[in-house]
């Protein structure tokens, strides 16, 4: 399995955007040399413009045609073959956009209607036995296979 280029996919809102940027981070120190690609809502690409780690910001637009940009985007998905998807998030549409991504590998929380379709499902835990879970810790399960366990910071 190639692990060439990794798209991240999160498009909440700004603060889960900061905080999935941990897994540019730790990507990037297992595979310095990959194309890492990050999708998110209209409103928050300013927060990754010319971040060092990222080749390019994939925008999508909830607000104004929100079915149509869907499609759109997931062709501009698909025509970068991206080696690795993962998906941060819990939602159907972002679902869609990683079970037909034509990734060899398609990661995200087993809490996504679609996440039957991935190859890796990820328990979204909130917590352990011992004390709660930062959403860093949380996102950082994704990649746990791809790197280690330890989570970067963002």
């Amino acid at each position: 399995m190639n692990r060439n280029s990794f798209l991240i996919i999160q498009t909440a809102f700004i603060g889960d955007v900061v905080l999935a940027t941990a897994l540019i981070e730790k990507l990037h120190q297992y595979y310095p040399d990959a194309a890492i690609d990050f999708l998110l809502r209209k409103g928050n690409e300013g927060l990754l413009k010319a971040h060092p780690y990222l080749r390019e910001v994939l925008i999508w637009d909830k607000k104004k045609d929100k079915q149509k940009n869907l499609f759109n985007l997931l062709k501009q998905v698909r025509s970068r073959k991206y080696d690795v998807v993962i998906n941060v998030q819990r939602f159907a549409a972002t679902g869609f956009l990683t079970a037909f991504s034509g990734a060899g590998m398609t990661i995200g929380f087993n809490k996504n209607p679609l996440s039957f379709l991935f190859n890796s499902r990820i328990p979204h835990t909130v917590s352990t036995s011992e004390r709660p879970l930062h959403e860093i810790q949380r996102n950082q399960k994704l990649i746990e296979k791809l790197t280690d366990a330890l989570p970067e910071k963002p």
